[in-house]
């Protein structure tokens, strides 16, 4: 793709993994780049690497006053916005019973009322530009996996709304696409394989679908997905395919599960539910230990 003409991209949680990787390729394809997240100094990191102009913005993107804060602080230090690349996204992995139900709720607040919030924001601005939103779900949406009833009830809502979003925004101009992602090697990826029952069902994939790919590798399909404004994106490409099997899949993973969890000890079994990777674990710290009246202008550099 053609270097642009200072158009102005958004990532959440581009403090590291694919969302640093999206924000270093669309910077070096000519876009002005905003890093939105919960750690300021990993931001500016990732925006220090930059080869194009960036700033990076401090906010929970489950706190609706910070994130309308931050859409304007963007329209007046930069222009209105064309892209929105909604990354932000948390994990626990652990059975429900066990799970804390104030972790349970944080990933869905993240991962689902994040995604819609950071829609919401945006696309005013999106509307001016006739701009692109690409919303990152997973496969997590294509079948229900044991021990991460949060991380995929969340990716499935947000398949769901971010389809819904794309009629009503279709008739305005603004493209909305969807990008599956399946095993990515993120530190969220890292601490997953440490759970016993996770590993043991990931061995049960066939060999393709066990492959771990590169943050770089998911990037680059997810900026040629935003330079084609696609409807979808697959990372990896395959997943395409397995789009029309997805009624089969709930049945392959319920036979899966049962053959892994007969091999477990029960100390295996119910090891206690717990945040994944560390940007999770920093969203996790960060909103136990938040004051109740949040700042009303976001940080930044």
């Amino acid at each position: 793709m053609a270097k642009r003409d200072g158009k102005v991209a958004v990532i959440t949680g581009a403090a590291r993994g694919i969302g640093a990787a999206v924000a270093r390729q669309l910077s070096a394809r000519g876009l002005r780049v905003v890093l939105l997240g919960r750690e300021l100094e990993s931001l500016r990191e990732v925006a220090g690497g930059l080869p194009g102009e960036s700033c990076c913005i401090e906010a929970d993107i489950t706190d609706e006053g910070a994130m309308q804060g931050a859409a304007r602080s963007v329209a007046e230090r930069l222009g209105p916005v064309s892209v929105v690349v909604a990354n932000a996204g948390i994990a626990a992995a652990g059975p429900f019973a066990g799970c804390d139900a104030a972790l349970w709720n944080r990933v869905v607040a993240v991962n689902l009322i994040g995604s819609a919030v950071t829609a919401r924001v945006f696309l005013p601005q999106l509307l001016e530009t006739s701009g692109y939103l690409l919303q990152v779900a997973s496969t997590a949406a294509f079948g229900s996996a044991p021990m991460m009833s949060a991380y995929c009830a969340s990716k499935a809502g947000v398949e769901s709304f971010a389809q819904a979003l794309r009629m009503e925004m279709e008739p305005e101009g603004v493209g909305v696409g969807i990008a599956y992602l399946h095993w990515t090697g993120t530190d969220m990826i890292g601490e997953l394989e440490e759970h016993v029952v996770l590993r043991e069902l990931r061995s049960r994939q066939p060999s393709p679908a066990r492959r771990v790919h590169t943050p770089d590798r998911v990037a680059a399909l997810l900026v040629r997905g935003i330079e084609r404004r696609a409807p979808t994106v697959y990372a990896p490409p395959w997943l395409r395919l397995a789009q029309p099997l997805r009624p089969i899949f709930p049945y392959l993973v319920a036979r899966a599960a049962r053959r892994s969890f007969a091999r477990l000890s029960p100390a295996e079994l119910h090891r206690p539910a717990g945040v994944l990777g560390a940007g999770g674990h920093a969203d996790w710290d960060l909103h136990r230990s938040a004051s109740a009246t949040p700042p009303s202008t976001p940080p930044q550099d």
